[in-house]
């Protein structure tokens, strides 16, 4: 293969939502910025994902200047919410966490309320820095992340995607594949890599930034979703337990943690220190 590179980069202002794939992004201490500050929580403060809800990759949200967002969707008229200001914050439960943040307006929790059907109020990550400590297993002191699932990046590689699509392609149901890179929702893919060679990666730089190669990502009923109709289906989550089962984890992907901050670019070199 040839040398590595920054393919393409991939910020999620709303969890769960579709996002958008800037030619270059800044790297933050908990992750792309304007990565996944924002999340939907049901009247106990859950987090609301693609997973009860796939209509949810329907969903869009780009990023407006000073971390607010513009919501758009199906059948509803984009919607412009600005990140709210200082104000009283309620706990979110985010997997095995509970972390603080800030409601929305009522325009915001109607609008999505409306599209899914459900109760639901849209929340900011107002102070990243401090809210939410990585898994604690696999984190050094003080290390944050945003509303991602639980670290700040995760790196894919057309290498990979090209390796699991021949094995749906030679598996019993072709039919399902090939996949696109969508499925797996990275903030970075890498190309000119061999299939699985990031499965040996322990630090790496793109670019000017370093990383620390925390753990490899289990997958989901997420990975099932078509991104662009939101309808599921069987794959990858068939050929990755045949093919890429770690423990009980059904595995694609590196989670990273950035080990400096710095702007990441498409094209930028992406080199394996460890």
């Amino acid at each position: 293969m040839g040398n590595p590179s920054l393919h393409s980069i991939h910020v999620h202002p709303l969890k769960a939502a579709r996002g958008f794939a800037p030619d270059e992004a800044v790297v933050e201490p908990w992750g792309l910025a304007g990565d996944r500050r924002w999340v939907l929580v049901d009247d106990s403060g859950k987090v609301i994902t693609q997973r009860p809800h796939p209509r949810m990759a329907l969903a869009a949200a780009g990023l407006e200047p000073g971390g607010g967002v513009v919501l758009s969707a199906p059948g509803r008229e984009p919607l412009t919410v600005a990140a709210p200001g200082p104000a009283p914050t309620i706990t979110v439960e985010i997997w095995q966490d509970k972390v603080e943040a800030v409601p929305a307006d009522a325009a915001a929790h109607a609008w999505f309320s409306d599209y899914l059907g459900v109760p639901v109020r849209l929340v900011h990550l107002d102070d990243p820095a401090t809210r939410r400590p990585v898994d604690p297993e696999f984190a050094r002191p003080g290390e944050t992340v945003s509303f991602a699932d639980g670290y700040p990046l995760l790196l894919t590689t057309l290498g990979s995607l090209d390796a699991l699509n021949s094995l749906i392609a030679h598996g019993d149901h072709p039919e399902e594949g090939p996949l696109p890179m969508s499925r797996f929702r990275p903030n970075v893919v890498v190309d000119g890599t061999e299939g699985w060679a990031e499965d040996g990666w322990r630090r790496v730089a793109i670019g000017e930034v370093t990383f620390r190669v925390a753990k490899m990502c289990g997958r989901c009923v997420v990975t099932t979703t078509d991104q662009d109709t939101a309808r599921r289906g069987r794959e990858p989550l068939r050929t990755l337990a045949r093919h890429r089962r770690f423990g009980d984890k059904l595995v694609f992907g590196q989670n990273l943690v950035p080990e400096s901050c710095g702007t990441v670019r498409i094209g930028d070199p992406v080199r394996v220190l460890e």
